[in-house]
């Protein structure tokens, strides 16, 4: 709607006094001291605190303090957070944004923070349930200025039946296709009523989102971590929040979203910063084995067949007394210890338990040992020599290598769970001199976190948030769930879309894997992606993933997608390019990884100015040449795609890649070719499969 000049200018006046009251605290902020603190450990973590309260209270230019009001109804018993409980300290008018803003010496607050209780019925108010509200105002802004307001009211009548439903906010559709270059956003001011349920979800409860391209589930993700951490900051500050993504691509895309809602101190990570960055490369089948499942049991068994029987007792001699304890004893002690506790702490309780008996003896003779005998006898050379005979200390590195280059070690440690031709499969062909000279896969990184596990526990995090989970090996998701184990998790991530030979087919399965128990919630109605572009993408969704709902778009998206045959694609591409850069927004032109450099020299040679995104760049240029590898979670407002059918054979499961590769666009998608297109793309499809609703 066109904005009233007199509530534009009244509008415009708050946020001018919601920015200068920021400044003023984080002036006040700057302004604290280290110095009360009592002792110098104490200096630093006071340090540490108030260099993130003045980090978090930065004002950015271009991103508006508030982007939504609330006007009560005055003839409601309660508003704000649904309860229906009367709250006299809730205003009459309240204004969502990033983070809380209050005036004066007694607070007042000018902003309330989008996670605070009251700014739910912000984003679940609703004519059916309007949760003692009257009407919800959403601001336009172009940069940091004001320009536009939109008014829905909140009043009953409207859900009587019979009723027209509201009109589709312009100012919401206006801002989820606002044209984008850099990193990924935040959606704070359009999240949807589905996407906030997931957000407020609370910590103790594991949530899976199994989320249709452009449906948001990253960014409902990223969310829900600046909520719980605003919700239970202080545990959480203690126990840690860690983000794992698919690769540092991805990372470096999604960065600036918690800085920019105030959180500046949360932990992301890709599986291989947590496990260790492979150093060596195997087919995909091996690798694929090696993240079974099953892959638990062998290397359990594999690490205790290194607890063996003694060859013989006990000899302790303190002074002229000699204490000896038989072969059999010693073996019940080991016995009686053996899978009942991780490895390191069983060999440590052995020596205890030995010294312990041991002073058993030393009592039967009339002596008064006291708990520092029993130590000593356990740090000494005989009870040392029997510990290393019988449960000798070993490394993660130490037990892989020799189940993978000793055929008959791996036999007795796989039993019945591997057959002749896996374990065949199994070991290396030529294996490493030593295991320190091994070259370990990123499949065998986390068997070793497996066996670390087996012999140290992994520390557990408060909560854990995991995108692309449906790539994750069984055994990759078991290391993961170590780390949350205490904890809970947000689990994310589209079967669809799983480009990996171990995907998996099922979040139960993911779930189990983790350790965790959650509701699965689908997310099927988006935003992102032009309607015509995800009806064109969805022709490969029979083939991919023919048990999941088809997903639908608000956005039709008229115009948004071409399909063309071309003599020869790379001078096409130019052209395209060229034809994007003159509409604002980001470009991304999505390639086979094999054809990248030579699309990128022939964008350069037109003067274009290209840039390659590699696994670790941040990608912020606003022309990419993307692999088709690393699009997976990034996003583009012009996509043009260079010969789905390279990327769909590249391989094993590349039509799911190729499924990715075309739900990347926000605005314009242009599909290129010389070849023939897939026979699945091609032709109509088929529609797949619908439920009545999402799981939950």
């Amino acid at each position: 709607m066109p904005a009233e000049p007199s509530i534009l200018t009244a509008e415009r006046a708050h946020l001018a006094a919601s920015h200068a009251a920021l400044r003023r605290m984080r002036e006040h902020a700057e302004g604290l001291s280290a110095d009360v603190a009592a002792d110098w450990v104490s200096k630093q973590f006071l340090e540490s605190l108030l260099d993130q309260r003045v980090a978090a209270l930065a004002d950015h230019p271009d991103t508006p303090l508030f982007f939504g009001r609330m006007d009560r109804d005055a003839g409601a018993d309660g508003a704000g957070d649904g309860s229906g409980d009367a709250d006299a300290d809730i205003p009459p008018v309240i204004y969502v944004g990033r983070r809380h803003v209050h005036d004066g010496p007694e607070g007042r607050p000018l902003v309330l923070d989008w996670r605070a209780p009251v700014s739910r019925a912000f984003y679940q108010a609703g004519p059916a349930d309007p949760m003692g509200w009257r009407l919800r105002r959403r601001f336009g802004f172009r940069g940091g200025e004001l320009t536009a307001f939109e008014d829905e009211p909140l009043g009953a009548s409207l859900a009587a039946p019979g009723a027209a439903p509201p009109p589709a906010s312009r100012i919401l559709t206006e801002e989820i296709e606002r044209p984008r270059t850099g990193p990924m956003r935040d959606i704070v001011a359009t999240i949807q009523p589905d996407q906030d349920v997931i957000v407020r979800a609370g910590l103790p409860q594991t949530v899976c989102v199994q989320g249709a391209p452009g449906t948001g589930k990253t960014a409902v993700g990223l969310h829900r971590a600046a909520y719980l951490l605003f919700t239970h900051r202080e545990r959480l500050s203690k126990s840690g929040v860690l983000i794992v993504g698919p690769n540092r691509a991805f990372l470096a895309y999604i960065s600036a979203v918690l800085p920019a809602l105030g959180e500046v101190r949360v932990e992301q990570a890709t599986v291989d910063d947590l496990l260790g960055a492979p150093s060596g490369t195997e087919p995909a089948a091996v690798s694929a084995l090696k993240g079974d499942a099953r892959m638990a049991g062998v290397l359990r068994r594999a690490l205790w067949a290194h607890v063996r029987r003694p060859a013989e007792g006990l000899l302790v001699t303190r002074g002229a007394s000699r204490y000896r304890l038989a072969d059999h004893e010693v073996r019940e002690t080991a016995a009686a210890l053996r899978g009942t506790t991780r490895y390191g702490a069983g060999r440590a309780a052995f020596a205890q338990r030995l010294a312990h008996q041991i002073l058993v003896r030393m009592e039967q003779r009339g002596e008064a040992p006291d708990d520092r005998v029993q130590d000593q006898v356990a740090r000494g050379r005989p009870v040392k020599r029997v510990l290393d005979e019988v449960w000798p200390k070993v490394t993660p590195e130490q037990v892989l290598y020799r189940l993978l280059s000793d055929a008959e070690f791996l036999r007795a440690a796989a039993k019945d769970d591997l057959d002749e031709g896996e374990r065949a499969a199994l070991l290396w062909a030529a294996p490493a001199r030593s295991h320190r000279s091994a070259r370990w896969s990123a499949a065998d990184r986390a068997l070793l976190d497996e066996l670390a596990d087996l012999i140290e526990r992994t520390p557990s995090l408060g909560h854990l948030i995991v995108d692309e989970a449906q790539d994750l090996s069984a055994m990759q998701l078991r290391a993961l769930g170590r780390r949350c184990g205490t904890g809970s998790a947000t689990v994310l991530g589209d079967l669809a879309q799983g480009t990996t030979p171990w995907s998996a087919r099922s979040w139960a399965e993911v779930l189990s894997h983790l350790g965790q128990e959650g509701e699965v919630t689908e997310l099927t109605l988006g935003f992102r992606v032009p309607g015509t572009v995800l009806d064109y993408a969805t022709r490969l969704l029979p083939h991919v993933a023919p048990e999941l709902e088809r997903p639908r778009s608000l956005r039709a998206g008229e115009g948004a997608l071409q399909v063309r045959r071309v003599p020869d694609v790379p001078p096409a591409a130019v052209e395209a390019v060229r034809a994007a850069l003159a509409r604002p927004g980001s470009v991304g032109l999505i390639v086979a990884d094999d054809a990248a450099a030579g699309h990128v020299a022939a964008l350069a040679a037109a003067g274009l100015d290209p840039a390659l995104l590699g696994p670790g760049s941040p990608g912020t240029a606003r022309l990419l040449v993307v692999p088709a590898t690393l699009a997976k979670g990034l996003e583009y407002d012009h996509v043009i795609v260079a010969e789905p059918a390279a990327i769909a054979a590249a391989e094993e499961r590349g039509l799911a890649r190729l499924y990715v590769v075309l739900t990347r666009a926000v605005t314009t998608l242009t599909v290129l070719h010389r070849d023939d297109l897939p026979a699945e793309l091609a032709g109509a499809g088929t529609a797949s499969r619908r439920r009545p609703g999402p799981s939950r």
